[in-house]
């Protein structure tokens, strides 16, 4: 299990390599990178809010539960982005590539 882990690491540094992940961060990303649940906050409330007036009344459970999954389908998805944001900012400070400021 140990080994899988360390390629599937080695894997995604890889591709983070390829895409430009040795560059220092912007200011944007190191805000996501500081507040990953207020970015998840930021993506999920205005998914539910923009699809709540499609509720209808007579299947309004059914519905709820379609806008409520996927306002945390969106807000997992950026948290989750905001995190390997982070553990990219981790390894540039340990690679000595940045200095955190």
């Amino acid at each position: 299990m140990a080994d899988l882990r360390h390629r599937l690491a080695g894997v995604f540094w890889g591709i983070d390599r390829a895409l430009g992940g040795q560059k220092p961060p912007t200011r944007l990303q190191q805000w996501v990178a500081r507040h990953p649940i207020r970015l998840a906050l930021c993506a999920a409330v205005p998914a539910i809010l923009i699809s709540a007036p499609t509720i209808r009344t007579d299947e309004m459970l059914g519905d709820l539960l379609i806008v409520l999954a996927a306002g945390l389908a969106a807000g997992s998805l950026f948290f989750l982005t905001a995190h390997w944001e982070r553990l990219r900012q981790r390894r540039l400070r340990r690679l000595g590539v940045w200095d955190g400021r």
